[in-house]
């Protein structure tokens, strides 16, 4: 199947979800408690999958924003693609975010994706737009678990030697930490502009981790300002086990 037939197969499904919260309000700042055993070290990972032209994602966007500057959070935004045909491109969007909300989805057994939509620690799924119901996710699944420690030193990294179940990829991903608003000039959201943070801009396989230590050299990052971290993931669209900030 074509991307673009996948494309307009995806939209009406993605249009119902959408916009059962479209008029969610935008969430204010709220208080943070600590999530126990996390840190920059063993964070929880937050994915969210979302686009400029989905009238629902300004309340979830909003909610991961505001983890971005937490320690004990890694949250990712990825800009999907299948709402570009309505209007607006994404200026985020690329075609490798929206198949990996595919690999969960059909690892989950789940035969449609919609936005906006949460991953927690590559298990745990919901919408987004409460955040009580987030900061309670977050709370009950805590930082990644069941994986190496993960170390760097000047440009490399390492991973520990413990027991895997099952072979792990290796993921280093890179992020765009600053707060960046972007007027948005059609589509559903046409006339707002949108704060987005933590914007993904590569996601690099550097290997796989099957117990034994391992240590990887860190390819140069393709643009200026990302941040950078590491996540440790059993199979496509499977539990993140192990993740770490870098340079926290």
């Amino acid at each position: 199947m074509s991307p673009r037939l996948l494309t307009v197969l995806l939209a009406p499904m993605a249009l119902a979800a959408c916009n059962q919260a479209a008029n969610a309000p935008v969430a204010p700042a709220r208080p943070t408690q600590p999530i126990v055993g996390a840190s920059a070290e063993h964070p929880v990972v937050v994915e969210l999958f979302q686009s400029q032209g989905c009238s629902s994602c300004p309340p979830a966007n909003a909610n991961v924003n505001a983890l971005a500057d937490r320690p004990d959070v890694l949250a990712l935004s990825f800009a999907v693609t299948y709402w570009d045909q309505l209007g607006w491109q994404d200026t985020f969007g690329s075609p490798r975010w929206t198949a990996r909300q595919w690999e969960y989805a059909r690892a989950a057994g789940r035969g449609q994706v919609a936005t906006p939509q949460v991953i927690v620690n590559g298990g745990p799924t919901i919408v987004g737009s409460n955040p009580a119901q987030l900061d309670a996710l977050l709370a009950k699944q805590g930082p990644a678990r069941g994986g190496p420690d993960i170390s760097e030193d000047a440009g490399r990294i390492r991973l520990a030697a413990a027991t895997a179940s099952a072979p792990a990829a290796v993921w280093l991903v890179r992020y765009d930490p600053r707060s960046q608003d972007v007027p948005i000039q059609a589509g559903e959201n046409g006339g707002r502009t949108l704060p987005h943070r933590d914007i993904v801009r590569e996601l690099v396989r550097l290997g796989d981790w099957n117990g034994s230590a391992i240590d990887y050299s860190l390819p140069a990052a393709g643009g200026a300002g990302l941040n950078s971290a590491v996540l440790v993931q059993q199979g496509e669209g499977g539990p993140i086990i192990a993740a770490r900030k870098l340079g926290a």
